[in-house]
């Protein structure tokens, strides 16, 4: 029988053991130790006017309950050329889902559920995708290839998505590095996931097959700042162009991370780059947790080939006291004891922040046998869901040894073989280290399992498209129109001395020709010019409400204005908030709800004696910083738009 310890203790023993370290004490030094790798794959949807291969219109989206068709299918998995199914095709099969898609007539047609052909491939996606592999430095292919590749997870209602490879073997330039490009790619979209609860899995199409462009790095990132870094790089390369969508879910990355000696795991749809550090530092460690659960595993047993659980059926007054499962509360479940042995002190084992080796055991079963939580216990909580007294009466049932660990799981019938495969297919995996896997993340940094990694079985030619050539004078007419480069703006903003606080806002919103405008067709002070767009326009664009989506050719217009009439562009920190609610109203009419009134910069400078002598008269403090700080206050309203204030400062000094 297994001897009792402290849970908590072995927790905080073996995330020691690893030598886990916080993601803010995190240095190099603790990443080269464990063999940090990571590399990407940046999706980002493309602004046309049609979906991909049919002709209906891209980027109309739909609410929730806004639908008027539903259709239900039951994806089953098919062979690669090969004669091989792909594994993350057979794990979906196992779920037993149910695929419910919501249909919105404006939106869809029979192509999208494979009952008509697809069209020819949309040339505005393929115009845009190929100008973005340009500015990758990507090699252009000789002919567009169509493949399919299979989704069994119900995203995609035919089971498989449609993809060519535009260009390869391309670069991008970090501040400090060059990383390597493997790919980009020209693929549909898939749809929205509405719901996923037991067996059945609810999405909406409105998204489904709209032009999409994936970009692919080698694994060159040693760090987690280098992940985000290089995946900034390819949001802003790609939003240069001004010919993507922007938003929500426009823009979405898979990041692959592995460890010396693990595996590559995907952590899939991570919505934010900011997130990218914490979840790329902390699956290079739970990796590492593995893998030190592994070596342990490997001194247990000498044959690992004959390890096996064993599992038993809890019924009447083997059942235990527990208040969730008396007073009929298992209703139509069974409830199922499984000894593991050998792993005991390993599933209260480190892997992630408030995680442990239990938790990958818990999310496989929540994904393939589908067991709605709550549905499992075991015997190294950190808070105890039941008495030791009940787990050394499970143990005693089980037959358990001194190194062996117990689980309690509940779920359907249907679901139990399912579960108890689940289980110690999970198991067995530990034996070997880290399983390929794909993960979706969370915004505290970890992560949870979503489905096995695909593999190269699922990709497959599409016999319905015809190889697509590409002829030379064609790409040098699109490379003739490229924008500068993303590293080109970035030195330059550092030329026009903007704080540097500004350019992820600059280059996420595309917002550098803007910029450039304002300085060489307005003449505009660059840091004036940086800051207005970096800070003001940022902070107004977060806290002010809008219906429609804002024109930025109104804030070049706007100083445009103000130039011609002779006044200040200071002055338009105070329009902009009107300009953005009311796009409208025209600028004369704005400046009059300010109120502004014209002044001559003489007539405000001859104001200051007046403020000297009444700062001598009521002021306690009567030193110069003070008496500046006050007059300016007090002649702020009058000077912004009539005379720049920082000449009106160096008046003081005259």
């Amino acid at each position: 029988m297994q001897k009792s310890f402290n849970a908590s203790d072995n927790y905080e023993k073996t995330k020691e053991a690893i030598g886990y370290v916080a993601r803010k004490n995190a240095t190099q030094q603790d990443y080269d130790r464990i063999g940090f790798m990571s590399g990407l794959e940046v999706h980002q949807q493309l602004k046309t006017k049609h979906k991909l291969f049919c002709k209906c219109p891209a980027g109309i989206f739909q609410k929730p309950e806004d639908y008027d068709a539903e259709v239900i299918r039951h994806m089953r998995p098919t062979l690669s050329e090969l004669g091989e199914y792909d594994g993350t095709a057979l794990m979906e099969f196992k779920t037993r889902k149910k695929i419910v898609y919501h249909l919105a007539n404006e939106t869809a047609c029979t192509y999208e559920v494979d009952d008509t052909p697809p069209f020819h491939i949309d040339h505005e996606a393929l115009d845009i995708a190929i100008r973005i592999s340009l500015l990758s430095k990507l090699n252009i292919v000789g002919e567009v290839h169509i493949t399919r590749k299979q989704y069994l997870d119900g995203s995609i209602p035919t089971g498989f998505q449609r993809t060519g490879i535009i260009g390869v073997e391309g670069e991008i330039y970090l501040k400090h590095k060059k990383i390597r490009l493997i790919q980009l790619s020209l693929e549909e979209d898939s749809c929205r996931e509405v719901s996923d609860i037991g067996h059945t899995r609810v999405y909406r199409t409105d998204r489904l097959g709209m032009p999409l462009i994936e970009t692919v790095t080698y694994p060159d990132c040693v760090n987690p700042d280098e992940v985000q870094e290089a995946c900034d790089y390819i949001r802003f390369l790609n939003r240069s162009t001004g010919l993507v969508r922007t938003g929500m879910g426009a823009g979405r990355q898979d990041v692959n991370v592995s460890c010396r000696g693990g595996s590559r795991v995907e952590i899939k749809g991570v919505a934010h780059t900011k997130w990218i550090p914490e979840l790329t530092h902390n699956e290079s460690f739970r990796q590492w947790a593995l893998l030190a659960i592994r070596d342990e595993l490997n001194k247990r047993f000498k044959d690992t080939g004959k390890w096996k659980m064993a599992h038993v059926e809890l019924k009447g007054k083997n059942i235990p006291d527990h208040e969730r499962f008396l007073n009929g509360n298992l209703k139509d479940q069974k409830l199922i004891a499984v000894n593991l042995p050998g792993f005991g002190g390993l599933m209260s084992h480190f892997t992630q922040p408030g995680k442990m080796f239990a938790d990958e055991i818990k999310d496989r079963l929540k994904v393939i046998a589908c067991l709605i939580p709550p549905f499992m216990m075991h015997s190294e909580e950190l808070q105890a869901s039941m008495e030791q007294t009940e787990w050394d009466n499970i143990a005693k049932k089980l037959n358990a040894g001194d190194q062996d660990a117990q689980l309690l799981f509940w779920g359907p019938e249907d679901d139990i073989k399912t579960a108890l495969e689940t289980i110690e297919e999970r198991c067995r995996m530990a034996f070997e280290g880290v399983p390929n896997e794909t993960r979706k993340s969370f915004a505290d940094g970890t992560t949870i399992f979503e489905r096995v990694l695909p593999g190269a079985d699922r990709m497959y030619p599409d016999t319905d498209t015809a190889p697509l050539p590409l002829a030379n004078d064609y790409i040098e007419k699109l490379s003739e129109e490229l924008p500068t480069e993303v590293i080109d703006r970035y030195h330059q903003l550092i030329k026009w001395n903007i704080p540097e606080n500004t350019y992820t806002y600059i280059f996420s919103k595309n917002h550098f020709p803007l910029i450039h405008r304002l300085i060489e067709d307005l003449d505009m002070d660059p840091v004036f010019a940086g800051t207005f767009i970096g800070h003001t326009f940022k902070f107004i664009e977060g806290h002010y409400n809008r219906a429609a989506e804002f024109d930025t050719k109104m804030i070049s217009g706007m100083f445009k204005y103000l130039k011609e009439k002779g006044i200040g562009f200071e002055i338009g920190k105070y329009m902009l908030p009107e300009v953005f609610e009311h796009p409208k109203m025209d600028f004369d009419s704005v400046l009059e709800s300010l109120p502004f009134k014209k002044i001559a910069e003489a007539d405000i400078l001859s104001m200051i004696p007046f403020l000297k002598n009444k700062f001598a008269e009521t002021a306690i403090n009567h030193t110069p910083e003070n008496e500046k700080n006050w007059i300016m206050g007090e002649l702020r309203k009058k000077a912004v738009g009539n005379i720049a204030l920082n000449k009106l400062a160096a008046s003081f000094n005259s």
